[in-house]
């Protein structure tokens, strides 16, 4: 690799606050907010002309299908989230749980509301190009904007990048799954034009249930309880589409589930293109999925069109504006979470929440249908050899197991709201984040109306 030499420069502070929440995902969306309520000013800065993440930019609007009657969930701003879709006419009956699927372009709007009502400072169309250190505090970071290049500060900072970037780039320790055994990336994708009660009538001739799961080249655990309940699951029309020549015989792994089908005939985040080996820390690779999952989106929906009942007059509504990346790196928290921990209904005194016992990732699928549940402990967003910082999100500390439970986005919003709250009090203390006094966190989070044990 060669190199050039970058003149030196005087940057000028374009903004600062309390608490500077980098990314707006569910957790750093959860973060900002709960920063907020707990009395910080805030800035919420985004790459992104919208703040949502995974919901609004990657177009993954099953919130909380994971939901059964049975189901403890969790509380706190990420049921908002729902609530307010749903009485917004933002969302609508997700088809294999007792949730409602969101809207992704209509909770672009719900989301501004959120920032706008909470008094947050938002920056969109603003990439962070560089941490600034001072010490062994971050205390702000470099951007990069059509207004230029401009530094923006925080008293504590909260990393929200899903891919513990900030944390990274400082040089706490992290850890990446190997591209190899990373979950598969997915671009998202939604149809229009499909005749809903002719298409609910074929699947309900032949319902689907989350053994189908396997087959291909997936293999899935669960407890047993998951294999006989209905799945909203597609291989079949693809299966055909090889016989016919449209997809080619090698390229097993389109398959996977469609979401939620409006009255309007939106058959909407639709989860089939599954590509393995895509490492979102790495901008090559990124170009590579984004390019090859729009190609296999298109083969995936005339495969739809030819094979589906009421789908014959289906066309390309959108794709996410952007590839939706499961896994990539972790911080090495003060604690990591573990599979036990996620499986055995970990317990925890420093917990931020609560998160049903709902695993999906890696091979496993188990589902919340009997009342269990884990905590998410405060410590496992602290990382190791930096001050001021909060790690939140999907990028928390934790094992293969414990990463496929914690990064689903109910639960990214319940380690957001905790990371916020925490970050606001670390202020109101005088302490560094790491030395925060947990149980006032805890109180603040209750008056925020979250479930803390």
């Amino acid at each position: 690799m060669s190199f050039v030499s970058e003149p030196a420069r005087q940057t000028p502070v374009l903004t600062s606050a309390d608490v500077l929440v980098v990314g707006s995902g569910p957790g750093g969306l959860a973060a900002a907010i709960g920063a907020a309520r707990a009395g910080a000013s805030v800035i919420l800065l985004e790459r992104n002309g919208c703040f949502g993440g995974n919901i609004t930019q990657v177009g993954v609007e099953g919130f909380a299908w994971y939901r059964h009657e049975n189901t403890i969930d969790s509380e706190g701003v990420g049921i908002e989230f729902e609530e307010r879709a749903k009485a917004m006419g933002a969302a609508q009956p997700e088809p294999q749980s007792d949730s409602h699927a969101l809207d992704a372009e209509a909770f672009k709007y719900v989301a501004d509301l959120f920032v706008e009502e909470a008094g947050i400072e938002p920056l969109l169309h603003a990439t962070v190009v560089a941490p600034i250190v001072e010490d062994d505090s971050l205390v702000g970071v470099i951007i990069e904007s059509k207004s230029g290049r401009h530094a923006v500060l925080g008293k504590r900072i909260i990393d929200a990048t899903g891919d513990a970037d900030l944390a990274h780039r400082v040089g706490a320790p992290t850890h990446k799954t190997p591209p190899e055994h990373m979950m598969a990336a997915s671009v998202m994708f939604h149809l229009t034009g499909v005749d809903k009660q002719a298409f609910l009538a074929g699947v309900a001739e032949d319902p689907q249930t989350y053994k189908d799961w396997e087959g291909g080249e997936w293999a899935i655990e669960t407890t047993g309880k998951e294999d006989e309940m209905f799945s909203p699951f597609l291989r079949k029309p693809f299966e055909q589409a090889m016989e016919a020549g449209i997809i080619p015989r090698d390229l097993t792994t389109i398959g996977g589930t469609w979401g939620a089908i409006s009255d309007q005939g939106d058959l909407t985040y639709l989860n089939l293109v599954h590509l393995d080996g895509i490492d979102g820390t790495d901008v090559r690779s990124l170009t590579k999925g984004e390019i090859e999952g729009r190609r296999q989106a298109m083969m995936a929906t005339e495969a739809i069109r030819r094979f589906t009942p009421g789908a014959e007059n289906a066309k390309l509504r959108n794709f996410g504006m952007t590839i939706g990346i499961r896994d990539t790196r972790k911080i090495d928290a003060q604690y990591n979470l573990t599979a036990h921990d996620v499986r055995e209904q970990g317990r925890f005194e420093d917990s931020v929440g609560i998160f049903p016992e709902f695993i999906d990732g890696y091979g496993i699928l188990i589902l919340p249908t009997t009342g269990r549940y884990f905590q998410v402990p405060y410590r496992s967003m602290v990382p190791k050899g930096i001050r001021n910082l909060l790690v939140t999100g999907r990028s928390i500390g934790g094992d293969r197991d414990s990463h496929a439970a914690v990064r689903n986005m109910m639960c990214c919003t319940v380690a957001g709201q905790g990371a916020g709250a925490a970050a606001a009090l670390s202020l109101r203390q005088q302490r560094d984040v790491a030395d925060v006094d947990v149980a006032a966190v805890q109180a603040e989070l209750k008056r925020q109306d979250v479930r803390v044990f």
